[in-house]
């Protein structure tokens, strides 16, 4: 089943990175909200940093939300 928002966060890994999926293309592995920001911005979303990556409703987070980096959480 495809998601309703463009952008999926996956669950954290054992080294705590999460992978980064916009539509059908994945953009690396992120570390912290800096990081999914980086790749909003590249994937176009111009002005995304860690508050709007917090706030936003185009991100579907899988394994926890926005503050959850650790694969125990």
């Amino acid at each position: 089943m495809a998601s309703a928002q463009p952008v999926v966060v996956y669950p954290p890994a054992v080294d705590g990175g999460r992978r980064v999926r916009v539509d059908d293309q994945f953009l690396g592995m992120a570390y912290g909200l800096l990081d999914v920001a980086e790749f909003l911005r590249r994937a176009g979303i111009e002005g995304a940093d860690p508050d709007y990556v917090r706030q936003t409703g185009l991100i579907e987070w899988r394994g926890g939300g926005p503050d959850v980096w650790d694969s125990d959480a």
